[in-house]
């Protein structure tokens, strides 16, 4: 029985009994007498219990005058734990600045949320590491200009730098969205020179204006069919499906990975693991496929195998 169950347990028998000495809640919930005397010490001082001890009855009690409060029933899993700390490090990094004073009141009541769980907020950032290695930073003057249009509704002016050949082109776009992805911001945006949607890397933009023209509205749906279809950041409603094929020793790791909310893959007889997968545009994929060096063979299309294979050859070259 965990600490959680013990908890809700103590607090029912207590209503149900009336009384509870310490000896049964010992052998009821088959704890030692240290443990007994946290649980009640915790239950009394962090959830507002009101746990007494009665002489009369030789037991502990509910004080009949003391309010009766629900538990609060917030003990995070591991998956919960981490969002809550995702959430806080986005916030920590946003917030001096220009954005400091609006995200405060935030961080504060996450933290106090963090605080009344089955751990402070202090010991779990102390126990509980997210790396963010490979952050790239963004100017803070451009995330406000980015914020204030996207919320707004309004058209933006970015210069925006290139990543292939460092050159600038300047764009009026409408902001539909922005996304944090692999500790990195992206904007979604219909861009009015190229009259279509495109995915900007604001670390890329140099400066920002808000217009005041209207931005335009694109669906929800047509976002996420056109750069949601594809893998990655590099996205496209058109695609391709690539076919991958991972040794067994680096299929133990790949196989437990989601590169795609609509992949498949199969697990062969001779312990290699094969992945399909929807892509756009190869950028990304390739520079995936890369860090497993020979532990992955590209096996369709062959344009993606041809690119992979010029890329390895290029990179060896360098160690000839």
């Amino acid at each position: 029985m965990d600490r959680t169950e013990r908890f809700y347990r103590i607090r029912r028998r207590l209503i149900e009994k009336g009384a509870l000495t310490r000896r049964e809640i010992e052998e009821d919930l088959e704890i030692s007498h240290a443990t007994f005397k946290r649980d009640i010490e915790y239950l009394r001082d962090r959830l507002n219990v009101p746990i007494v001890w009665s002489r009369e009855r030789q037991a502990y009690v509910l004080d009949p005058d003391a309010e009766l409060a629900e538990l609060p029933g917030v003990w995070f899993s591991p998956a919960e734990v981490y969002a809550l700390l995702e959430i806080d490090h986005l916030l920590d990094t946003l917030g001096s600045g220009l954005l400091g004073s609006q995200l405060e009141p935030l961080r504060t009541r996450l933290r106090a949320l963090l605080e009344r769980g089955d751990l402070g907020h202090r010991e779990i950032r102390r126990r509980i590491r997210i790396l963010t290695l490979g952050t790239r930073r963004v100017n803070r003057d451009v995330f406000e200009a980015l914020s204030l249009a996207l919320l707004g509704r309004k058209q933006l002016f970015i210069r925006h730098q290139k990543r292939g050949d460092g050159g600038i082109t300047e764009r009026m776009v409408s902001p539909q969205r922005l996304v944090h992805y692999r500790y990195n911001w992206y904007l979604d945006a219909w861009c009015h020179v190229r009259r279509d949607l495109r995915v900007f890397a604001v670390d890329a933009i140099r400066q920002a204006r808000v217009d005041q023209a209207a931005a335009r509205e694109i669906d929800d749906a047509e976002l996420d069919r056109v750069l949601g279809a594809g893998y990655g950041i590099f996205a496209g409603a058109e695609t391709e499906t690539a076919v991958l094929r991972f040794r067994p020793d680096s299929a133990r790791w790949v196989a437990d990975e989601v590169w795609h909310s609509q992949q498949v893959g199969r697990i062969e007889s001779d312990g290699s693991y094969v992945l399909e997968l929807p892509y756009s545009r190869e950028p990304e994929l390739v520079m995936d496929l890369l860090r497993h060096g020979a532990g992955v063979e590209v096996l369709a299309p062959p344009g993606l195998r041809a690119k992979v294979a010029a890329e390895l050859a290029a990179a060896a070259r360098q160690y000839a």
